[in-house]
């Protein structure tokens, strides 16, 4: 079964699958270009680690995986229960 979206409904740009790929891919370049561009930048930073290649990608990555698994943790630590302001 196709789902077609309903002709009255406005539709948006990214409610084509092929424009949100084009996005993707979009970005993908974006990166690649970012990551080529790394090579060829002259790097003045007190610490020796930071002049290493994609310094910077990886460690933004390594950051943003390390702040999701906290929130996780910190979810159960913070959470109430479903009906705490009901009582």
């Amino acid at each position: 079964m196709i789902n077609r979206p309903d002709p009255h409904e406005e539709t948006y740009w990214l409610d084509d699958p092929r424009n949100v790929n084009r996005l993707v891919y979009g970005f993908y370049v974006v990166c690649g270009l970012l990551l080529a561009i790394d090579v060829f930048v002259p790097k003045h930073s007190p610490f020796v680690i930071e002049h290493t290649f994609a310094f910077y990608g990886v460690f933004g990555f390594v950051a943003c995986v390390a702040l999701v698994l906290i929130a996780k943790e910190l979810r159960r630590i913070l959470m109430r229960p479903e009906d705490h302001y009901d009582r």
